[in-house]
């Protein structure tokens, strides 16, 4: 890919490195690298789910965000966006909306600004135990708006959202954990073989269920329970926008997993 991103390809399972010393931040150069990264990862059948961490550095810093200096030198701003974060937004990731497939983000150091964000807009998030995650973006000015403002108040209750913004404090691994932000909390030596066992354990599944799944939370997020039923009822008769769970519908992987419980041995998904 490039100096500042690496991708390692195991098995279904994709880890996408991000490596740009000394602080792992971001630009629209690596940003878009970054996109073109899990774009590959997007379009490949073969591939699963995708990890999402960065290369040990002196500082422990997972990333710092988007680059203020190269703000300062005017860079990234556009004058028709107001600033070009690359395709997909920060990381490639925050504005990657036909992303279907799972991504876990492997936080092992300090998530900050627009590095947060880009952890936020992964599915599961595991961390190290020295990791932690903070939005100082009020005190330099504006707002954490290349994700947390969309989606943090979603993923944490509403006033753990505002005061990590408001005052920018740092939320250490384990109260992020008891916040549900956070799934594990493991050592740091031990975090990329754990987050791998869990990609394994999701690859192993349903490749279409996993799409349609992502899909169908996105889409009704914001929606009640009744309109959400009514949209699965319109998916089961192909008359709704998920493509991805109609397809899951209308593919001989819906049917595996009941003739394999049936004929008691293991499912052969095969993603069509």
């Amino acid at each position: 890919m490039s100096q500042e991103v690496s991708v390692e390809i195991e098995g279904r399972v994709m880890t996408v490195t991000l490596n740009r010393p000394p602080a792992n931040a971001l630009t629209t150069e690596t940003s878009t690298v970054l996109y073109e990264a899990f774009k590959r990862f997007n379009d490949d059948e073969d591939l699963r789910v995708a990890i999402l961490t960065a290369a040990p550095n002196p500082k422990n810093i997972f990333s710092a965000g988007w680059d203020l200096k190269a703000v300062a030198r005017g860079e990234s701003r556009d004058e028709e966006l107001g600033f070009d974060l690359g395709p997909g937004g920060i990381g490639g990731l925050t504005e990657f909306f036909d992303l279907y497939k799972p991504v876990i983000a492997a936080v092992n150091g300090a998530a900050v600004g627009g590095g947060f964000e880009m952890a936020l807009a992964s599915d599961i998030i595991v961390a190290s135990e020295d990791a932690y995650f903070s939005l100082p973006e009020m005190q330099r000015g504006f707002l954490p708006d290349g994700g947390a403002v969309q989606k943090l108040h979603h993923r944490v209750p509403y006033n753990v959202a505002i005061d990590l913004m408001l005052t920018g404090r740092r939320l250490g691994a384990l109260e992020a954990k008891h916040w549900g932000l956070v799934r594990d909390v493991v050592p740091k030596e031990k975090l990329l073989e754990h987050a791998r066992d869990v990609a394994r354990n999701i690859a192993g599944g349903a490749p279409l269920v996993t799409r349609a799944l992502k899909e169908y939370m996105r889409y009704n997020a914001m929606t009640s329970p009744e309109e959400a039923h009514k949209v699965t009822r319109k998916a089961w008769v192909g008359k709704s926008n998920l493509t991805n769970y109609e397809r899951m519908l209308q593919s001989s992987d819906f049917n595996e997993g009941a003739v394999a419980f049936s004929e008691k041995r293991n499912a052969n998904f095969k993603g069509s």
